[in-house]
């Protein structure tokens, strides 16, 4: 028993040794690895340090705490996350293209999803190793600065490392450090830096991986008798909060553009890009105007836009303004990894466009 228990420290004091690559060949492989197929253990820890706002609860959950999974993926569009806890557990599973399902365990309930998800909020899926690690790769671009760091011994292997640093000045995200297995560039180990000094606002690992000859019977959902059975469509920003704002956003934000809208997606501004991206959306009726007061009950600054009320949420990661203009019916949320005072310069166009319109 003593030394099972003392494993894990003697797997982390062994000697690290990883084949010589440049940074540029390390993300290459990292970025092709998006095929492999594997299966393992992982959990993610963060720490944005979001207030709780009324109807997004699931989000600021999920990006403020630990979340413990189980990991199968036959390829990007055939996979299978459990999230685990102590009440139980919540399985997705992805069955190619728009299929999937959800089962949760505690209320023994299986949900089938129907539909495209264009956009939608986060999910524990998304924080897994490799899947963050892709994103966060494809976001940056070529335009962000790539150097190689120390490697380190993750899940049991020997892991080379790569220091993502994002070249515009407005993006919250200091720098993310992603380490991986340097042969088949399997994500192993990411972690989020913002600006400031200290640990990272998100880190995600795995603690057991390896190789996984896909099984159809582990992709599979099963209903048994006694469980329930339902069918719903994909939560996304559009649902998130009901009662969207019908207001026509304008092309460009604090000299941000803003990026093509998809059909029936019209009331959802994304603007910028990469690693500096934000999302404006309006939200009227009594969602809209508990928006600023939850968020000033939730610790935000009170913040005064074009006349009318606000206020802003300052977290590592992710930023937030939330304004309502003078004489408006509708509130706007703004929100993303990018500085406070672009938001704020975002929402005083954003004022000004919607008053003239």
């Amino acid at each position: 028993m003593v030394l099972l228990c003392g494993l894990p420290v003697i797997a982390s004091a062994l000697p690290v040794s990883v084949p010589r690559l440049t940074a540029g060949q390390l993300r290459a492989r990292v970025l092709a690895s998006a095929d492999e197929s594997y299966a393992g253990y992982a959990e993610s820890n963060a720490t944005f340090g979001l207030p709780p706002v009324a109807g997004l609860t699931g989000l600021t959950s999920l990006l403020n705490g630990a979340t413990k999974m189980r990991v199968w993926q036959a390829a990007p569009d055939r996979w299978r996350v459990d999230v685990l806890s102590d009440a139980g557990e919540r399985d997705t599973y992805q069955l190619g293209g728009f299929d999937s399902y959800v089962w949760d365990s505690g209320d023994q309930l299986l949900t089938e999803v129907l539909g495209p998800q264009t956009y939608r909020l986060p999910r524990p899926a998304d924080l897994v190793p490799p899947a963050l690690a892709l994103r966060l790769l494809s976001e940056a671009g070529r335009q962000a600065r790539y150097r190689l760091i120390a490697p380190v011994r993750v899940a049991g292997r020997s892991a080379a490392g790569l220091q993502v640093t994002p070249t515009d000045p407005a993006s919250t995200v200091g720098r993310v450090d992603i380490w991986a297995d340097p042969v088949s560039g399997l994500p192993l180990l990411v972690e989020i830096f913002g600006r400031g000094p200290g640990r990272p606002a998100l880190e995600s690992q795995f603690f057991q991986v390896g190789a996984w000859h896909p099984d159809p019977r582990v992709l599979t959902p099963v209903r048994v008798p006694g469980t329930g059975f339902t069918v719903t469509h994909p939560g996304n920003l559009a649902g998130a909060l009901s009662n969207l704002g019908l207001v026509a956003l304008p092309a460009g934000l604090a000299g941000r553009i803003r990026e093509p809208v998809q059909a029936g997606f019209e009331e959802i501004g994304v603007y910028g890009g990469g690693l500096s991206t934000f999302v404006v959306l309006g939200v009227r009726g009594s969602d809209g105007r508990r928006l600023i007061p939850d968020a000033i009950s939730a610790g935000g600054a009170p913040l005064s836009v074009a006349g009318g009320a606000g206020v802003v949420i300052s977290a590592p990661l992710i930023n937030a303004v939330i304004f309502r203009p003078a004489g408006f019916f509708v509130t706007f949320l703004l929100a993303g990894t990018v500085s406070t005072d672009l938001l704020e310069q975002a929402a005083t166009d954003l004022a000004a466009a919607v008053t003239l319109s």
